[in-house]
């Protein structure tokens, strides 16, 4: 039995259309913070793995929300590992890109040092070294870029904007990879069943920038009839456009270890997953209109 903690977020949605025979337990289900509650609930399904999809994603919101993010993203952390720790159950865990700087100037690796930036980042981090306890029953992947055709993400806020707007300014000079959350959820599915060990990376392949990524959405979603106005986009830099959180300039993840790695799921080129979920968009609220 394979539990996922989380249960609205985009990877926890992915993962119960993915894993339909799966529990994933949300807040109203498991207070995470209470050993009692965790080990009551938990012990009823008897684990063989759990996948933690649960997260505090808002990055520019953690720098007024510190203790929201810190206990989401650490101390709840802390309390699966004690728990997988007790109990011998192998724990996956996302992670994220902003665990690092971003000034490397070329693809992080696994065994690179962890320097976030702001609160998001920090917590995250700190997540990863419980995790890193668990030696041989505990597995971190860390993605970038999330989007689905659930919840909130830089896909559906341009579709939004782009329906709305005349023009709009993007961030051009900050480099990472999208990912669709159907593939992470595959490789997360993947490294719970068969017990994977260590950290891995995996976000779709090829490299974009924000300004690239967005124009990418606009020229998809013309061409599939999900925007029908003309738009104007133009390249910012970072400081034109500031944010409470400091984000990486350069974030790419390498993903070398993983492609060796992970052989039930296959990396796709992110326009190229782009493509799919944007048709699967436009099926599904074709559908929902019938």
């Amino acid at each position: 039995m394979i539990v996922v903690i989380g249960h609205n977020g985009q990877l926890a949605w992915e993962l119960r259309r993915l894993i339909p025979e799966s529990v994933c337990l949300g807040r109203k289900d498991i207070d995470l913070q209470c050993e009692a509650s965790l080990e009551g609930v938990l012990s009823q399904y008897q684990p063989t793995a759990i996948i933690n999809a649960a997260a505090y994603t808002a990055v520019d919101k953690a720098e007024q929300e510190v203790e929201q993010a810190k206990y989401l993203n650490d101390e709840v952390v802390a309390n699966l590992v004690a728990y997988c720790e007790s109990h011998k159950v192998h724990l996956v865990h996302v992670s994220t890109d902003y665990v690092f700087a971003g000034d490397k100037g070329s693809p992080y690796l696994p065994t690179d040092d962890l320097e976030p930036l702001g609160i998001y980042g920090q917590t995250k981090a700190s997540g990863e070294r419980h995790v890193a306890k668990l030696a041989n029953q505990g597995c971190i992947i860390r993605t970038s870029w999330v989007y689905s055709e659930h919840g909130n993400n830089f896909v559906k806020s341009m579709l939004s904007l782009m329906s709305k707007r005349d023009n709009l300014g993007i961030v051009s000079d900050q480099i990472g990879s999208p990912t669709w959350a159907r593939d992470l959820a595959k490789a997360c599915l993947e490294a719970a069943t068969n017990h994977y060990t260590g950290i891995y990376h995996w976000t779709d392949l090829g490299v974009a920038s924000w300004y690239d990524f967005a124009y990418a959405v606009f020229e998809i979603g013309s061409e599939l009839g999900l925007l029908n106005n003309e738009i104007s986009l133009s390249a910012i830099r970072t400081e034109d456009y500031p944010t409470p959180a400091a984000r990486p300039k350069y974030s790419v993840l390498d993903k070398y270890d993983t492609q060796n790695k992970f052989k039930q799921t296959q990396m796709h080129h992110w326009r190229k997953q782009l493509i799919r979920m944007l048709t699967e968009l436009k099926e599904n609220s074709s559908d929902a209109g019938k």
